[in-house]
């Protein structure tokens, strides 16, 4: 199953441009340490939440817009060689430097796939999710996220990930277990569904609202009030090409 280094991230508005060209000079170097997908998704349809949100997860500033990013590997021994790797490479780390966004306020972890299913190849709009979850209700969640599977592939949704946090650091200023308001006994599950476009995920959205089959159970196995979601517009994907 794929592994996933799920990465929040906020940048300037202003620097849209320089950040993309600073992600397009990594493709490269990514690729060498095998990992098979890389994508950027720029904040577009990123609400304010009652307790926590994408924003506030960053420290996110009024001149600030918020990615959702993520590198894809193999296995988590490819990623851990990865990152391992990374950190001895002068080139690498030349490439850390004078980066346009704030790295303190970035954060990232590895995460294990639950769930996957699709095929990205036509990926023009990205659902971002960040959640906390009982860690004995893994299994549970991971059922529910396979039975509705199915409902998002058939309302237009081309791929689905489900992953499930494998580690978690703390950070200094920003971290999943401070952004999900992570419980001892919780894990944080980092997933996304990739549409089309835009219309598609806006009209997929309010079919499923309607359908009776999209019923969330009686006892859902997360605290729904601290999941954290938003609507993102790829700018880099290297399944594109």
């Amino acid at each position: 199953m794929t592994y996933v280094e799920g990465f929040l991230t906020p940048v300037p508005t202003a620097n849209k441009a320089a950040y993309i060209k600073h992600a397009h000079s990594a493709i490269e170097l990514f690729k060498g340490l095998r990992a098979t997908r890389f994508v950027e998704a720029w904040g577009d349809d990123v609400p304010d939440g009652k307790i926590n949100d994408l924003k506030q997860s960053v420290g996110l500033k009024d001149d600030e817009t918020v990615l959702f990013s993520w590198l894809e590997y193999p296995d988590k021994a490819t990623r851990d060689a990865a990152n391992e790797k990374m950190m001895s490479d002068p080139n690498a780390l030349e490439g850390m430097k004078d980066m346009p966004f704030d790295g303190s306020r970035m954060i990232f972890a590895g995460f294990e796939s639950l769930v996957e299913a699709g095929d990205p190849s036509r990926t023009g709009y990205i659902d971002g999710y960040v959640l906390p979850v009982p860690a004995a209700n893994r299994e549970a969640y991971r059922e529910l996220a396979q039975r509705m599977l199915p409902l998002f592939q058939e309302f237009g949704a081309l791929r689905v990930v489900e992953a499930w946090s494998a580690e978690t650091p703390d950070g200094e200023v920003t971290d999943y277990n401070r952004a999900t308001h992570k419980k001892d006994d919780e894990a944080v599950v980092y997933s996304w569904i990739e549409w089309p476009d835009k219309a598609t995920r806006d009209a997929g959205w309010a079919r499923m609202m309607e359908d009776e089959r999209m019923k969330p159970p009686t006892e859902p196995p997360f605290d729904g009030q601290r999941m954290m979601w938003g609507g993102f517009v790829p700018i880099l994907d290297t399944a594109k090409g």
